[in-house]
């Protein structure tokens, strides 16, 4: 083969899961190249009697893009657009393309591919085939199976076939004599009239009144017939504009009664969720359920005017309807994040208890769904479980994640019952056990309760007849595995382990935490600016599931289990993996169940080197603040000698340093020295709303001290009384990014005791460097959870701009006007927050947005040797773009460290904080000492 074969632990162990509640352990991962290696491939696990799974990006929530034997991985390489022909209205694509990457590639011709999973960033057109996949936009455009034309398949047993319309386009001999012997079975045995039918083989697809559609029959079909190499697809016209009406209802019954009302107005979606997975402050209309209805037009007017109508009908309909109609593109996306958010935000219920996938995709008739959600509910209580519907009301589809305890026996077996007992109730309703995700494990085995054991007995047949030998994905849809085996919850420890943290949104539990990932794979996007905000930065830089926030936790709960990674804490697999890990805490905000992967690189650094030699840069930037407090008093000599090149590379090489970095200059004076003298004989009026805690950060002290020095003359200014600790202070950050959490809780307490006596001023805390007031906020607390001091600093700290906000509303900053570039720090983003930044920065003037994504040298990251390359390709994702389209009259900030100095490094820009660009503007009778 020309592509990879990786049967290493760590391989394997990326592999075991999907979305969904199941595990399955593979022989090995195999990333074909094209047709011929995946021919390859099926020769060698012919020989040897080795299942074959086709995998896409592995966001199946029902189990089947897990596997026993080889996995074939087609993100790696089989992900091209190969021809669009406008004209036809066609696509020819590879299995592992992206939908977002096939709809940018046919963007520009007016077109698009219809349907459109919430996981349109990152799902693959083989995955939406092989589940027959729908998305939002279905009540338009239909299923993937609606908009497929042709498809290339290869079998287990190596016949390669070009599937059509006709017997004669690549039938398996005998497929016409079955359909053919039973046309009565396949005329009545399926339910018409049912927008979302995926469970099940589409078998009736072959009816001779049916065009005999061979394409449709395989879509939906998990991969248990052979393996698709190529597909063209249909494409329609996407609107020139859209428009949304945002309907608010007094629960979700009453939204999915009035949906199927809607659908004579031809909307493009219609949409539902209730409120429990709607976030704080949401804007949206009054209700407690909504309606998300999009329209679309040639123009914007005509967009907007289709959604006007809906909002009109639907008060027609139920006069007690609110809503609004949202037509600014910033305003819809934003909106609809929301909506993609919800599978992994249903994750959690309200009081933070797990939810899970397991019935999570049936389909009733959309005038029925109200009805079933009142009946749904109720088997709900009745089995004392909790979850929230959401989904897709238009087509008659719910998603729902439910409380089910998967972890103890007693716990899997009520899981099955209610399985068992809510399937025979969509049934009842004239629906199917699947309306998008396939049945897989989770629902394959209850297919008898919804075809009858006759026609479940010819989906076996039907498979056959495709795959004779039984190798394509065995234990999915025919003759499927029970749907309470291969859970993944089983392997873990059920004793809680030994940690550091405290994990206190997870009970103090880290396998709980672990569980957190559920596998959507929002971390997997290939641009920040496509739904990933942040995280996951060095998964964009490398393109390996590894690299990604989903391959790390997997690795962890393979640690965990210790099936296939049995090191433990001296994991290599789980080093290898996160050493590429920034720290950056993107993923604690941007992933929807908030995956904290920082805090778990450095809990499993702290355990893998616990009483071990450690890599030479965790002792020379793990503990830069020691390093830097002893060479202060040398700082010009330390400059000079940084600038004699075999001195500097002496120096790099000992401290584990990448010979491509130049080593930051130290200042002359350090910022509190500059503060010591500038406070010097002042009385300030303590306990007040005009009064703050100045926090002397390790970067802004003896790095870029003119930041501080512009913070204190603008928060002097805006007539603030500053206070500084009396002593010495910490937030731990480079102990704890390098996973030396004893030495970070030494380091903690004595800060605590330093700052103690200012807790009790009431008064906010400073922290200029973003990076080092996130660890102050989330790392103090959660290292000591059981020291009231730490939570009550926690919630003492502010940004700059927030500490203006509060402590100065009424101040107004010098205008500038003129624009910006830059980025917002990634740590920022991720937990403190960025909206009061960006009030300050309209209320100067200073137009438009910093970028977002992560600068790439991530404190101490950046600067570690074999880091370099990822560091730069972090940098040119978003940050360096941005910079270089900036006009010249453009101010660049920063307000990090880090990123000020991988701009000045990389491209030689000086970017500057906040603080001191509003210093500089300030008028000149100002004190500038």
């Amino acid at each position: 083969m020309r592509g990879e074969v990786d049967f290493s632990a760590a391989g394997r162990a990326l592999m075991t899961m999907d979305a969904s509640n199941y595990r399955r352990v593979p022989v090995g991962v195999v990333a074909p190249r094209d047709a011929d290696d995946v021919a390859a491939a099926l020769a060698v696990c012919r020989q040897y009697e080795v299942p074959v799974v086709p995998r896409g990006a592995g966001t199946s929530i029902a189990g089947q893009a897990t596997g026993i034997g080889v996995v074939l991985d087609f993100t790696r390489h089989m992900r091209a657009v190969l021809d669009v022909d406008a004209e036809a209205r066609t696509a020819v694509v590879q299995p592992g393309v992206v939908l977002d990457t096939l709809r940018d590639a046919v963007r520009p011709l007016g077109l698009t591919f219809g349907p459109d999973p919430s996981t349109h960033a990152r799902c693959t057109i083989g995955g939406m085939i092989g589940n027959n996949s729908c998305g939002a936009h279905s009540v338009a455009w239909g299923t993937t199976a609606d908009n497929v034309h042709g498809l290339s398949v290869t079998t287990y047993d190596g016949a390669a076939l070009r599937l059509g319309r006709g017997w004669d386009s690549g039938a398996p001999a005998g497929l016409r004599e079955l359909v053919d012997g039973h046309l009565a079975l396949l005329r009545t045995g399926f339910t018409d009239g049912l927008p979302r039918r995926i469970s099940g083989y589409a078998l009736d697809a072959l009816l001779p009144e049916k065009g005999v559609d061979l394409t449709r029959a395989f879509c939906g079909s998990e991969g248990t017939l052979g393996v698709l190499t190529e597909a063209t697809v249909r494409l329609v016209d996407a609107p020139r504009a859209r428009a949304l009406a945002v309907l608010g209802y007094p629960d979700e019954s009453a939204a999915a009664e009035a949906a199927s009302g809607l659908l004579p107005l031809r909307p493009l979606t219609v949409e539902g969720m209730a409120e429990d997975l709607v976030p704080p402050r949401h804007g949206l209309p009054r209700g407690g359920a909504w309606l998300f209805v999009e329209t679309g037009g040639d123009t914007a007017a005509e967009a907007r005017a289709g959604a006007e109508a809906v909002l009109r009908a639907a008060d027609a309909l139920d006069g007690t309807v609110d809503g609004t109609v949202v037509d600014d593109p910033a305003g819809m996306r934003a909106l609809w994040r929301v909506r993609e958010d919800a599978a992994g935000t249903a994750t959690r219920t309200p009081d933070g208890t797990e939810a899970w996938p397991g019935w999570e995709d049936c389909a009733v008739p959309p005038a029925r769904l109200g009805a079933y959600l009142r009946d749904f509910r109720a088997l709900l209580a009745a089995h004392g479980l909790r979850g929230t519907p959401y989904g897709h009301f238009g087509d008659g589809c719910i998603h729902v994640r439910i409380d089910f305890d998967l972890l103890t026996e007693p716990g899997v077996r009520a899981f099955r019952r209610f399985s068992e007992e809510v399937a025979e109730l969509v049934v009842a309703h004239g629906g199917s056990l699947s309306g998008e995700h396939g049945d897989g494990q989770a629902r394959a085995e209850l297919l008898p309760k919804m075809y009858g054991d006759e026609l479940v007995g010819l989906f076996g047949r039907f498979k056959d007849l495709w795959d004779p030998a039984g190798g394509m994905n065995p234990g999915m849809l025919a003759r499927p595995d029970r749907l309470d085996a291969n859970l993944r919850f089983a392997v873990l420890p059920r004793e809680r382990i030994d940690v550091a943290f405290g994990y206190p949104h997870d009970g103090g539990d880290f396998a709980g935490a672990v569980r957190r990932c559920v596998g959507v794979a929002k971390c997997r996007t290939t641009s920040a600016a496509s739904g990933g905000g942040v995280m996951c930065p060095s998964f964009r830089a490398t393109g390996e599931e590894a690299h990604s926030t989903r391959g790390r936790a997997r690795l962890l709960h393979e640690m965990l289990a210790g099936e296939i990674v049995r090191d433990g804490w001296r994991s290599p697999e789980v080093r290898d993996a996160l050493d590429l890990c920034l720290s950056c805490k993107g993923c604690r905000s941007d992933c929807p169940v908030g995956v904290d992967m920082a805090t778990y690189k450095a809990e499993f650094l702290h355990h893998h080197y616990a009483g071990r030699r450690r890599p030479a840069s965790h002792y020379a930037m793990g503990r830069l603040p020691e390093w830097l407090r002893a060479a202060a008093p040398f700082a010009r000599l330390v400059n000079a000698a940084a600038r004699v090149r075999p001195l500097a590379s002496v120096a790099k090489r000992l401290g584990g340093i990448a010979p491509e970095r130049d080593i930051p200059r130290l200042a002359p004076e350090t910022f509190r020295t500059w503060l010591a003298g500038h406070l010097r004989g002042r009385t300030e009026v303590l306990a007040t709303s005009r009064t703050a805690v100045l926090w002397p950060d390790t970067f802004t002290d003896h790095l870029s001290p003119e930041v501080g020095r512009a913070a204190v003359r603008v928060m002097e200014s805006a007539g603030l009384g500053l206070v500084v600790p009396p002593g010495r202070v910490c937030c731990g950050l480079t102990y704890v990014s390098t996973g030396q959490l004893d030495r970070a809780r030494t380091v903690m307490r004595r800060t605590l005791d330093t700052v103690e006596p200012l807790l009790d001023l009431g008064a906010p805390v400073v922290v200029l460097e973003p990076s080092c007031g996130a660890a102050l906020r989330t790392d103090l607390p959660e290292l000591l959870p059981d020291d009231p001091r730490a939570a009550r600093l926690a919630a003492s700290v502010r940004t700059f701009a927030q500490a203006l906000e509060e402590c100065a509303p009424d101040w107004t900053p010098p205008r500038l006007d003129r624009p910006v570039a830059g980025q917002t720090h990634c740590h920022q983003h991720a937990v403190l927050g960025e909206d009061a930044e960006r009030r300050l920065r309209e209320r100067a003037g200073l137009e438009g947005e910093l970028s977002g994504g992560c600068c790439g040298l991530a404190g101490n990251f950046g600067f570690e040797r074999g880091h370099y390359e990822v560091s730069v390709a972090c940098a040119e994702d978003q940050l360096l773009p941005a910079v270089r389209t900036a006009g010249p009259d453009a101010e660049l900030l920063a307000d990090g460290f880090s990123c000020r100095t991988q701009l000045a490094q990389l491209e030689g820009h000086r970017a500057r904080h906040l603080a001191e660009v509003l210093a500089e503007a300030l008028p000149d009778d100002l004190s500038r000492e």
